[in-house]
C-alpha cells in the first residue's frame, strides 16, 4: 500500500460511491468518508478504509476528492468543525467534484492556498453508470500544473478531462450545462404530457422528437425513462433544481436573466412539492400527468 497513491473521497452518494470504487478498481489507496458511515460499507469490503471525520480522511492523502449535494454540504466537509482542509497538509491536491457555485469554488481555492494546498474545481457530466463505469467527463477549474498532477487520479474515473480555465471556471461550465440540461428536461416532460393527452399515438410522435431536430442524447435518454415510468434516480430532480437556482445567480451578477431556466425551475419546484425531489429528474413528467 506504501507505494500506491493515497485518495480520499468525501461524500459517498449516487456518484461518489461510483467514484471511489473505480479508484480501488484502478489500484489507488483509499479512504472514504461519508456523514451516514452505512454507505461506507461496500467500499470497505472492496479495500477502502474508512474515517470517522473529514480531517482524518484527509489526513496523509496526496489528493483529497469531494462530491456532494451544495455549496452548504461542501462548506461543511472541507471547512467546518474536523473539516477536511484542517487535516491536509500542504502541498495536498483538493478536487471538488460537487456541483457548486462558482463563489464558492473560488472561496475553497483561497482557503487552499492561504493552508498551503492547491486546489481544482472539477465538477463532471454524467450519472451514475457512468460513474461507475469510469466514463466520466471532468471541467476542471485551475492551474494547468495542478492539472498535470490531478490527471492520473481523474483519468482512473473518466472519458476525458477538459481543462477549462482558472479557478471557478469548472464550476461555471457545470451550471451552464446543467441549465440547458435542466430546461430540456421540463420541455420534453411537457411535450410527452401534452402528446398524451391527445388521440396521437404516443410512441409515433415521441419519435418524430427523438430522432428528428431536437433529440439530443439526453431527451433520447429521459424519453425511455418518462414512457416507462422508471424515475430510479441517477441524478435527483432536487439536486437539478439547486443546480439552475445557481446558474440563475451567476447570471444575475453577470447582468443577466436566465428567463427559461427560471419557468424550469418553477415547474421543478412544483414537482418537489408533489413528493417527487428524491426521484430522477425526469420525474418532473409526472406531475404534469396529475
Amino acid at each position: 500500500m506504501a507505494n500506491k497513491t493515497r485518495v480520499a473521497v468525501l461524500g459517498l452518494g449516487i456518484m461518489g460511491t461510483g467514484m471511489a470504487g473505480r479508484l480501488l478498481q484502478n489500484n489507488f489507496d483509499v479512504t472514504v468518508y461519508n456523514r451516514t458511515p452505512p454507505k461506507a460499507q461496500a467500499l470497505q469490503s472492496l479495500g477502502a478504509r474508512v474515517a470517522q471525520t473529514p480531517a482524518e480522511a484527509a489526513k496523509g492523502a496526496e489528493f483529497v476528492i469531494s462530491m456532494l449535494a451544495d455549496d452548504v454540504a461542501a462548506r461543511a466537509v472541507w471547512l467546518g468543525s474536523n473539516g477536511a482542509l484542517a487535516g491536509a497538509a500542504p502541498g495536498t491536491v483538493l478536487i471538488e467534484c460537487s456541483t457548486i457555485s462558482v463563489q464558492w469554488a473560488r472561496e475553497l481555492a483561497s482557503a487552499a492556498k492561504t493552508r498551503g494546498c492547491e486546489m481544482l474545481d472539477a465538477p463532471v457530466t454524467g450519472t451514475k453508470p457512468h460513474a461507475a463505469a469510469g466514463e466520466l467527463l471532468f471541467l476542471v477549474g485551475g492551474s494547468e500544473e495542478t492539472l498535470a498532477r490531478a490527471r492520473p487520479v481523474l483519468a482512473a474515473m473518466s472519458r476525458d478531462i477538459i481543462h477549462l480555465g482558472p479557478a471557478g471556471s469548472g464550476a461555471l461550465v457545470k451550471l451552464i450545462n446543467n441549465f440547458v440540461s435542466g430546461v430540456q428536461a421540463v420541455a420534453l416532460a411537457e411535450a410527452l404530457a401534452l402528446i398524451e393527452r391527445t388521440d396521437l399515438d404516443t410512441a409515433k410522435a415521441l419519435a418524430v422528437l427523438t430522432e428528428g431536430a431536437p433529440g439530443s442524447p439526453l431527451v433520447k435518454t429521459l424519453s425511455k425513462r418518462m414512457t416507462a415510468s422508471d424515475f430510479a434516480p441517477n441524478f435527483l430532480l432536487k439536486l437539478m433544481t439547486k443546480d439552475l437556482k445557481y446558474a440563475i445567480g451567476e447570471a444575475k451578477s453577470h447582468s443577466m436573466s436566465l428567463a427559461t431556466a427560471t419557468a424550469a425551475v418553477d415547474v421543478m419546484e412544483k414537482a418537489i412539492s408533489a413528493g417527487l425531489g428524491d426521484k430522477d429528474f425526469s420525474a418532473v413528467i409526472e406531475l404534469l400527468r396529475r
